[in-house]
């Protein structure tokens, strides 16, 4: 399996109301200091089957979107994510 295969894996797994960071999906999809590259891979998502939105940044704040930043923390809000 790819890595980023690794990653839609675990992203795909974060159910809703919850949220990861990018090191922690890069730390379970098994390399810890990829967190970066989580980050450039989730930027080409456009599945919705794969809730990207649901991965921030590790200090706290929401970080990219494909879709828009405002639109991100709007679908967290909708699934009562606490971020």
């Amino acid at each position: 399996m790819s890595f980023r295969d690794s990653v839609y894996k675990v992203v795909s797994g974060i159910p809703e109301g919850k949220v990861l960071t990018y090191k922690e999906v890069a730390e379970k999809a098994g390399s810890p200091k990829a967190y970066r590259a989580v980050g450039n891979i989730l930027n080409k998502n456009y599945n919705p089957s794969v809730p990207c939105h649901r991965v921030i940044r590790s200090d706290g704040k929401i970080g990219g979107y494909n879709r828009g930043e405002e639109n991100k923390v709007a679908i967290l809000r909708k699934e009562n994510a606490i971020i």
